[in-house]
C-alpha cells in the first residue's frame, strides 16, 4: 500500500497494491493491521454505496458532527470522480483550505478523510460507483453540510452540477459555526 501525504494533515492517498493477471486484478482495499502499523488505525463500523448515474452529480460538502463524527476512507468501484476534503476545525492553520483528487476505477486510488473535514465528490463520468468506510454509524440528528461553491474549490467543470435539494439549500462556509475543534 502506497500511503501519500496531502497538504492538510490527517488527510492522506492511499492507493493498494493491485495483482492482476488476464482475468482481472486483485486488490486489498483495507488491512486493519497493516495500516494501524503505518499509524492508521480506524475502526470502521459501516460501509456505504452509492452511484451517481450523471457525470457532473456533485455530492457534499458533508459533515456528521461530534458525538457521531465519521473518519471516511473513499474509493471508486466504477467510473470516476473528483474527491474533496475540507478543513473545518476551528482554530486549524489550515481551516477553509482543501485537497481534491481524481479517483477511478483505473487508478485505485482512495481518500482517507478524518472527522473535522466536509467531504464531498464529483461524479466525471456516467454510472459512477463511490464506496466509503465510516468509523461511525449514520446518525441524522448529527448530520450537516455546507455549500458547494463556498469553500474556493476548483470543481474543474462547467456547467450547472447536479445537486440534491438539500445540498442546494446549504450554508456557505462563511455563515458556518463549525462543531470541530483543532
Amino acid at each position: 500500500m502506497q500511503i501519500e501525504e496531502t497538504s492538510l494533515p490527517d488527510v492522506k492517498i492511499l492507493t493498494p497494491a493491485r495483482f492482476g493477471d488476464a482475468r482481472g486484478f486483485f486488490s486489498e482495499s483495507w488491512n486493519r493491521k497493516r495500516m494501524a502499523e503505518q499509524g492508521l488505525d480506524y475502526d470502521f463500523v459501516q460501509d456505504n454505496h452509492s452511484i451517481s448515474a450523471e457525470a457532473g452529480t456533485i455530492r457534499g460538502l458533508h459533515y456528521q458532527a461530534p458525538p457521531h463524527a465519521q473518519d471516511k476512507l473513499v474509493r471508486c468501484g466504477q467510473g470516476a470522480l473528483f474527491d474533496v476534503a475540507v478543513d473545518i476545525r476551528k482554530g486549524s492553520p489550515t481551516y477553509g483550505q482543501w485537497i481534491g483528487v481524481e479517483l477511478s476505477a483505473e487508478n485505485g486510488r482512495q481518500l482517507l478523510v478524518p472527522k473535522g473535514f466536509l467531504h464531498g465528490f464529483l461524479s466525471l463520468k456516467p454510472h459512477t460507483e463511490i464506496l466509503y468506510k465510516c468509523t461511525d454509524y449514520y446518525a441524522p440528528d448529527c448530520d450537516g453540510g455546507v455549500r458547494w461553491d463556498s469553500c474556493g474549490i476548483d470543481w474543474a467543470f462547467d456547467g450547472t452540477p447536479i445537486l440534491s435539494e438539500k445540498d442546494a439549500k446549504a450554508p456557505p462556509l462563511a455563515a458556518f459555526d463549525s462543531p470541530f475543534t483543532y
